[in-house]
């Protein structure tokens, strides 16, 4: 039996109908999509897989939930440096909110990039000197960040591999060598060691083969020093790197943690794990309505110095008690 609906019904019908899908119509009108964070990253996914967790972790604890609160685009140079240009070109025309660099280079190529969107940049040497920003507490145009301040830091490493083996003459430091930043430490490096009556030569590490090659030249050029830079490729290298500098008995400094953890002799710099959550904080301001110009540039405030133990006794290295006074942290 059909049944009849009246003009009268109808519209009843259809304003009923209205009113009941209205607060859904009205939240999927207000709903925010999620915000569009990129990010760039010179070497390898593994290279910083643990910076990168901490930050998505402080996101997470700044109520941004992945998936829902923010997207993340991310880019990997994997050690090639001339494909960051290209890499920064593909995520500005993503058109994210905000993109987070993670290196000099990514962040030379993500500025040269676009002067409009926010950059937030984790771990500069010294973004004054690479050209990133005029000064610290006025960084002006788009981009803004934390610093390692590994060039102030150079000077203790090799104080402290001068403690620890006296008669050290010659230095390597083994780095990732195309990198703005690396290079630009490199020279604050021979500048320190020049009053020391030491050298430094720079060696590439950025991955096996170039590693074994480095060691082949310290090798057949006596080097008796290491110091190996924090850059994301060389630690993509930190356990091959760590086995040849005890197996050739060279004393080394490392600065970053992750290779004292991989058996090396000792770690002294910036706290990465405070670095990264850092620049969250930096993107939640940002994305709240902050402009880069706005927000200082700022200084890591916490250093550590790590010592292996079972790697210095493997070494026949005595400690000096001056030594073993400023160390934060002891890995038997």
């Amino acid at each position: 039996m059909a049944v009849r609906m009246d003009r009268r019904d109808t519209i009843f019908t259809l304003l009923a109908l209205g009113a009941a899908a209205g607060p859904t119509l009205a939240l999927a009108q207000t709903a925010k999509p999620p915000r569009r964070i990129a990010t760039l990253d010179d070497g390898h996914e593994s290279s910083r897989a643990r910076g990168w967790t901490a930050f998505r972790k402080r996101l997470q604890e700044l109520g941004y939930a992945e998936g829902k609160g923010y997207v993340i685009d991310a880019r990997w140079g994997k050690a090639q440096v001339e494909r960051l240009p290209a890499l920064a070109a593909e995520l500005v025309a993503l058109k994210p909110d905000v993109i987070v660099t993670a290196s000099t280079s990514a962040a030379l190529a993500a500025k040269k990039a676009t002067s409009s969107i926010p950059i937030v940049f984790l771990g500069s040497a010294d973004p004054v000197k690479a050209g990133l920003v005029k000064s610290f507490a006025r960084p002006e145009g788009n981009l803004t960040g934390t610093s390692t301040v590994a060039i102030d830091v150079s000077g203790k490493w090799l104080e402290l591999l001068r403690e620890i083996a006296p008669k050290t003459r010659s230095f390597a430091f083994l780095t990732y060598t195309d990198s703005a930043s690396a290079m630009q430490l490199y020279r604050e490096l021979q500048e320190k060691a020049k009053p020391l009556g030491v050298a430094v030569q720079a060696l590439d590490g950025r991955n096996r083969g170039n590693v074994e090659r480095a060691f082949e030249t310290m090798a057949r050029e006596r080097v008796d020093g290491l110091i190996v830079s924090a850059a994301g490729t060389v630690v993509d290298q930190r356990q091959q790197i760590v086995e040849a500098a005890a197996r050739q008995r060279i004393p080394a400094i490392y600065a970053r943690r992750d290779f004292t953890d991989a058996g090396g002799l000792m770690s002294y710099g910036a706290d990465y794990d405070a670095i990264f959550p850092r620049g969250a904080d930096y993107v939640h301001r940002i994305l709240q309505g902050a402009k880069p110009s706005e927000l200082p540039f700022e200084q890591a405030s916490t250093f550590k110095l790590v010592l292996n133990l079972k790697a210095a006794k493997a070494l026949g290295l005595k400690i000096p008690e001056a030594v073993r006074a400023r160390v934060d942290e002891v890995i038997q």
